[in-house]
């Protein structure tokens, strides 16, 4: 599932896996469940971390991100940021890929959530 939406700082639209920020206090399985209510209106049964530490941009800030896989999917009502613009595809795990060879998908966090996770694919795990 990939959510787009139009990146005002990079003045182009963006085609990216559920993402976004903890408030104060949640912690960052709780932050991407929420998220995928607000994002896309699901819920997941499971969820495996994919990638824990990944520094976003260490050369000026000290940010960093857990990646998830969910799986056991299940609709639930959005939840949606009224703020928010957002448009959700169901696209199969190898367009995804794809897409990202071809440059259709930039954005850090998805690109190495997507390549990992085919990786792991790849070696059978």
């Amino acid at each position: 599932m990939l959510v787009g939406q139009w990146r005002y700082p990079l003045e182009r639209y963006s085609w990216e896996i559920v993402e976004g920020a903890a408030d104060p206090g949640e912690d960052g399985l709780e932050a991407i469940q929420r998220e995928l209510r607000e994002e896309a209106g699901y819920r997941a049964e499971h969820w495996e971390l994919l990638v824990d530490g990944l520094a976003l941009s260490n050369s000026v800030s000290d940010e960093e991100a857990a990646l998830y896989v969910a799986t056991g999917l299940r609709r639930v009502p959005v939840d949606r940021d009224p703020t928010e613009e957002l448009e959700v595809a169901h696209v199969p795990f190898d367009a995804a890929v794809a897409m990202v060879d071809r440059g259709d998908i930039t954005d850090a966090m998805t690109v190495v959530a997507l390549l990992t996770l085919y990786r792991r694919r790849s070696l059978g795990r």
